[in-house]
């Protein structure tokens, strides 16, 4: 039975509604409460996973990460399946998965935590012609696309790079290079119209070899000057079957196996729909008052205006 004590609103509301687009909007906050509510029920319900959290930074449904008891070796992909089965959790697009403790708030340290200890060959597995969330707009067809489940289990199995210091020079398209987090690079080269083919030709590329993960950006400044950046122009612009690239693929036990490292083109493509933005003098606004909002400073900025509001 719910029961409800209090309801509260504006006086003289001029249009009750919420507000939604790039983070930080009024949906993140009302997305990150529920999620914190119903946290303790998720054990009921799927008992081997001990945490869950899903990114209100890329729209929520575009990933999703994941703390799993395992009781026997690989068992994880079971808990992957049971997330990806339930209720809205089933729009997840991508999945991390790991069975050791880890802040899944901290976005940053779960990357890292899951590429220290993943092996893409056996680890990473992306599924086709599956549905997709009507808000995604980078499926082939509305509400048709893919999914993908990223494993890091175990103990650490390597020691992630932090600095870029290639054996040789990257390719002349490569107009910048940036470290994101320890293990991932964000690359800005040529656009998505004047090459498609170019993520493939850099997964490959010698000079990024001892990076587990690459992201193929339009903005890589943008993309690596917060988190929430990151996880915005990166996972809301990608979808696994189609732009999951890696220095070398083949077929093993009907499994595709990906030779680090992976490399996800999240350039806009020609077809994506172009990003909403306020007025200039709206965004202006906002920044002069952001601390009059937010007295106690713990909420973030974010990038509503293209990275000039960070």
């Amino acid at each position: 039975m719910l029961q409800v004590k209090r309801i509260a609103r504006r006086r003289d509301a001029i249009y009750p509604a919420t507000v939604v687009g790039k983070p930080r909007q009024e949906d993140v906050f009302i997305g990150d409460l529920l999620q914190e509510l119903l946290s303790p029920l998720f054990p009921l319900v799927m008992p081997a996973v001990e945490q869950l959290w899903s990114y209100g930074e890329t729209g929520y449904h575009s990933l999703a990460a994941a703390v799993v008891k395992q009781r026997y070796k690989r068992e994880a992909m079971a808990s992957a399946f049971r997330i990806l089965g339930e209720g809205q959790l089933s729009l997840t697009k991508f999945l991390l998965m790991t069975d050791r403790p880890v802040d899944l708030k901290n976005f940053r340290a779960t990357l890292e935590h899951v590429l220290a200890r993943t092996e893409p060959a056996a680890d990473l597995y992306v599924f086709s012609h599956l549905s997709m969330d009507t808000l995604d707009y980078t499926g082939p067809v509305v509400n048709e696309g893919s999914k993908g489940v990223w494993l890091g289990l175990g103990e650490p199995i390597r020691v992630l790079p932090r600095e870029f210091r290639p054996p040789v020079s990257p390719p002349p398209e490569v107009h910048d290079v940036r470290v994101f987090c320890g293990g991932c690079l964000v690359i800005g080269g040529p656009s998505y119209a004047d090459d498609s083919g170019a993520a493939s030709r850099l997964a490959a590329h010698a000079a990024f070899a001892d990076w587990p993960l690459l992201v193929l950006s339009d903005e890589p400044a943008r993309a690596t000057r917060s988190d929430m950046n990151f996880l915005w122009t990166t996972f809301t612009r990608f979808e696994p079957a189609a732009d999951i690239h890696a220095a070398g693929r083949r077929i093993v036990r009907n499994h595709i196996s990906y030779e680090r490292p992976v490399l996800i083109d999240a350039r806009m493509k020609p077809w994506y729909p172009g990003e909403v933005s306020c007025r200039d003098d709206i965004a202006r606004r906002v920044t002069e008052r952001w601390t009059q909002y937010f007295p106690s400073r713990k909420v973030e900025m974010g990038d509503a205006e293209r990275g000039h509001l960070d």
